[in-house]
């Protein structure tokens, strides 16, 4: 059970190290076998890491994670540490801040760099940038002594989470598969370190307090019912003992809501079916009266079972069936049915729910997106209706952890004091608080409650207006030698969107790098020229936010190799593809206009079928290659071809997405 609560953070330590003595659990530095998930719950974070990996856990949420079964020998490792940022920079947002030009500027600095991708994510309460580099660590320009760096910096509540690789160059090429999916898998959990950032300025509106309505009370040493007492809870540290409003609806209830104005609203549990008054309380006062506003008649067999709040304050009312929705608007004084029949009757899991005997599903809350969540009360499963177009999610959330079946009515969204929604659901014998992203349950609060009631969700949060934000390239990059890895700022380099007619011409600084804001996920065309160098055309989709990446221009020297990019052929054949035609008639080109060029072409297959077949048709696919050259203008003796059949892999042959990468034409340069 995820203890995400703050009940006092020195209370949790001890509990788990209760629990750890309690299961026997290994010491903090002890090994463990891999393709398991390793979590720190005090450190906030959990990885999985694969088989033939071990895990040795240091001190202060320091971990490494190494291949093999001795870790001093071990030719890969993965580190994650946790360190609490400055308190001049705990409480900023690190993104805008500029942390990707930080790293940009310190990798760029290092001996022939190489930026691979630095990359931002930003989730709203964590952020993160992945970086991925490589440099030489001595003077010296030695292939074999480069480094590869692979990580990702994650900052939440003031703490920054470093994940890291860092190795040889040679032996990263063998394990960066493994590191890459180890580093993946990283994420951030509850409960993690008290926070440690400035809480969110003061609510305007709806405060942080939510409600319950008790359904038992104590009564000459007996639980009777109740129905009219009301439990006060803070969002901000719920596991709190509540404030007790000791009967003070005038009638028993099920349904509860409260509104902007932070009173709670309330209708009898009564099945009249006659039309009823909503009664207000307003806690602050500790008195209620009955307003004006009229429910409709519940229809029979029906009661009034739940309430909640929308992002317009507007409270609802729903029965016991589902059948029927009620919404009360405040600032027009006006009651309105929104449906009078179950919208989940349409879904195609109604039946499993929907039949004689089953628990109930009326129960309901809201999120920000109009969205409204209904509890089943058999096991807790949430489902989902669209308010605006009554339209039922197509399947149920499960929610694992919760530790009984049966029970559950109240539902509430709730943010805490950092602003991170929280879901709380009022089941068998306790209030428990879920985080929806984890899929974590805590137990807050003992007792029986028939339904919960909030809105701090949908408050307007107070907010300094600040200068415009600064115009920031979405993609930065530096055009390099692939050799010496030397800037070439007089390179020509364009990009044209794939929905576009017309190309960008990028201007190079004198250390080649540029900056292109482009549009999220949109492919982009990119085309770069310069002489003595390999013509290079390719495409790339943006990504989400701002990233940097550097582009590589080969030498056009003797041995200099390169794939012709989207050469495709019929398959099985030698017939050419339409969609070849712009590769090889950038090659034609090139042997234009440098006369004295002279090439190979080499075909490659993958390992499938018969060898000797393979190397036939990639030979014949050579001579498809040549053909269309020599008509396009290149003398025929410029041009030399071999077929290697699958005998010279580029990657694996195991699946089909590696074998496609294996099928291709590339070309060497043979003279100059």
């Amino acid at each position: 059970m995820a203890l995400f609560v703050r009940a006092g953070w020195g209370k949790i330590l001890l509990l788990l190290g209760l629990l750890l003595l309690a299961f026997g659990l290994p010491p903090a530095r002890a090994q463990r076998s891999g393709g398991q998930t390793y979590t720190d719950a005090r450190g906030g974070y959990q990885l999985t890491y694969p088989e033939g990996w071990q895990v040795q856990a240091g001190e202060n949420h320091h971990t490494t994670f190494y291949l093999g079964p001795d870790w001093e020998t071990s030719p890969a490792k993965v580190t994650i540490s946790l360190h609490p940022l400055p308190d001049a920079r705990k409480d900023l947002d690190l993104l805008a801040a500029g942390q990707l030009d930080s790293v940009w500027r310190y990798a760029t600095g290092l001996p022939r760099a190489r930026i691979y991708r630095l990359e931002e994510h930003d989730a709203g309460r964590s952020q993160e940038l992945r970086y991925d580099y490589a440099y030489d660590p001595g003077p010296a320009a030695d292939p074999a002594g480069r480094v590869r760096v692979v990580g990702r910096r994650l900052w939440r509540e003031g703490y920054e989470y470093r994940l890291e690789y860092r190795a040889p160059a040679a032996e990263a090429a063998r394990y960066l598969g493994q590191v890459r999916q180890l580093l993946a898998s990283g994420r951030l959990v509850e409960p993690g370190p008290p926070s440690r950032r400035a809480p969110l300025p003061p609510p305007q509106g709806c405060d942080d307090k939510f409600y319950g309505i008790a359904a038992l009370r104590i009564q000459n040493d007996n639980w009777e019912d109740d129905c009219r007492t009301i439990h006060e809870f803070s969002s901000l540290d719920p596991a709190q003992p509540p404030v007790i409003h000791r009967r003070v609806l005038p009638f028993q209830s099920y349904a509860l809501a409260k509104g902007f104005d932070n009173c709670l609203y309330s209708v009898t549990k009564a099945p009249t079916n006659a039309p009823e008054y909503v009664y207000r309380y307003n806690p602050a006062t500790r008195r209620g009266e009955y307003t004006n506003w009229q429910l409709p008649a519940q229809g029979s067999g029906g009661v009034w079972i739940s309430g909640a709040t929308d992002e317009q304050g507007d409270l609802y009312f729903s029965t016991t069936d589902g059948n029927l929705l009620v919404r009360v608007s405040p600032g027009r004084s006006t009651v309105t049915t929104v449906w009078s029949t179950d919208p989940l009757r349409r879904a195609s899991y109604f039946k499993a729910l929907g039949f004689a005997g089953a628990g109930t599903h009326a129960n309901f809350c809201f999120d920000a997106k109009r969205m409204l969540y209904e509890v089943y009360s058999t096991d807790g499963s949430l489902l989902r209706i669209n308010i605006d177009t009554g339209l039922p999610a197509p399947d149920i959330l499960p929610l694992d952890g919760l530790p009984e079946r049966g029970g559950y009515s109240g539902i509430l969204l709730q943010n805490d004091e950092f602003g991170n929604r929280r879901l709380f659901l009022a089941g068998p014998k306790a209030i428990y608080q879920v985080d929806l992203e984890g899929r974590e349950v805590a137990r807050i609060h003992r007792g029986v409650y028939t339904d919960l009631a909030g809105c701090n969700l949908f408050r307007k949060v107070a907010t300094e207006e600040g200068p415009a934000a600064s115009v920031r390239a979405l993609w930065r990059g530096r055009v390099l030698d692939a050799v010496t890895l030397r800037p070439l700022p007089a390179a020509q380099l364009r990009l044209r969107s794939t929905l576009a007619r017309a190309d960008t011409a990028l201007r190079l600084s004198a250390g080649g790098e540029f900056w292109f804001p482009a549009q999220a996920a949109q492919r982009y065309a990119a085309q770069l020229r310069l002489p003595g160098y390999l013509p290079t055309d390719t495409t790339f989709t943006a990504a989400a936010g701002p990233y940097a990446q550097d582009v590589l221009l080969r030498p056009l020297g003797v041995g200099a190799t390169l794939e012709l990019e989207n050469v495709q052929f019929s398959q099985g054949q030698s017939e050419l593809l339409t969609s070849s035609f712009p590769a090889l008639d950038t090659l034609a080109a090139l042997l234009t206009t440098s006369p004295g060029l002279t090439i190979e072409l080499r075909g490659h297959t993958d390992n499938v079928g018969d060898p000797q077949k393979n190397v036939e048709l990639s030979q014949r696919r050579v001579a498809a290659v040549k053909t269309y050259l020599v008509r396009h203008g290149v003398a025929a003796g410029r041009i030399s071809g071999i077929g290697l059949g699958g005998a010279e892999p580029k990657t694996s042959n195991a699946q089909e997405v590696t074998r496609r990468l294996n099928r291709r034409v590339e070309f060497r340069v043979t003279g100059q």
